[in-house]
């Protein structure tokens, strides 16, 4: 997959002409086309001359195709298939296991991010923006993160809440959601059985679900979600990574803070002004 490409098909989406989203069109349909077909070839199967081909490949920053081609088939190489759990047989020292760290944990962020369709962010952050209220609901290790998730957004608009389930009374929490609301689901490997139960309550009640998942789960959980936004999280096993879904949900925030650029600084300027009343800074 010629991920480094999609992503800036991606990023230049709105600024293409009608020629070019033809070939860009062409290319997402099937990412691996620029390894099995000519430049002519693809200008030919988008209906626009090579001259149209040549413009787009310069516009995504290239100086030619060929560039393209080798940069896919370095990700190519490159790639590994996807493991939920990296099996090492080397020793772990200190040394050893921050720098293993840092380059799995660097892994999980670059394919999540060169993966990640403009399109789903896009779609969230509307749902998020047109949302009377945001729950978020995580399990187990993710509990932690989906607190998270409400003090981010708790600081860029009103009614934005978390569903604790404390004692087991996730119908206290239940009772209060309404159609429209969004559900951002954080749901890592293992899933309790309420998730199941707690999934069909939100859609019988018409809630928007977002879910942030590892990636391995994606389409089932695309059976359920209006948007989903898998991550790489895979690990050594001892412990699970949260650093990818972290930053999913901070790239949310980022993206519905520049959607609602004034609803982000109002919500900011009364959070300050609170603050000063209550003077509990120093």
């Amino acid at each position: 997959m010629a991920s480094r490409l999609i992503l800036r098909i991606h990023e230049k989406q709105t600024r293409l002409t009608s020629a070019e989203k033809k070939i860009a069109q062409v290319i997402l349909e099937n990412h691996d086309i620029i390894e099995t077909h000519t430049a002519t070839e693809i200008a030919n199967l988008a209906g626009v001359s090579k001259a149209s081909a040549a413009r787009f490949f310069r516009t995504l920053g290239y100086a030619d195709f060929e560039e393209i081609r080798l940069q896919a088939r370095e990700e190519r190489n490159q790639k590994q298939p996807y493991r939920q759990t990296v099996v090492t047989d080397s020793p772990t020292s200190l040394g050893r296991s921050i720098g293993d760290h840092l380059e799995l944990e660097l892994r999980n962020l670059t394919r999540s991010f060169e993966e990640l369709s403009s399109y789903n962010l896009i779609e969230a952050t509307n749902i998020l923006s047109a949302a009377p209220s945001i729950w978020f609901l995580g399990f187990g290790a993710e509990d932690g993160i989906a607190r998270t998730g409400r003090a981010i957004f708790s600081q860029l608009r009103h009614g934005v809440h978390y569903i604790s389930g404390i004692g087991e009374d996730w119908s206290s929490d239940l009772a209060m959601v309404g159609p429209r609301d969004a559900l951002v689901l954080l749901s890592l490997d293992a899933r309790p059985k309420i998730m199941r139960s707690i999934i069909n309550y939100a859609r019988t009640s018409r809630m928007q679900i977002i879910t942030l998942t590892d990636h391995s789960y994606e389409q089932q959980a695309a059976r359920f979600s209006n948007v989903v936004l898998p991550c790489h999280v895979a690990s050594y096993g001892l412990l699970p990574t949260h650093a990818t879904i972290l930053s999913m949900l901070r790239l949310l925030g980022i993206a519905f803070a520049g959607k609602n650029p004034e609803t982000a600084k109002q919500r900011a300027e009364t959070l300050e002004a609170i603050i000063e009343e209550l003077d509990i800074m120093e």
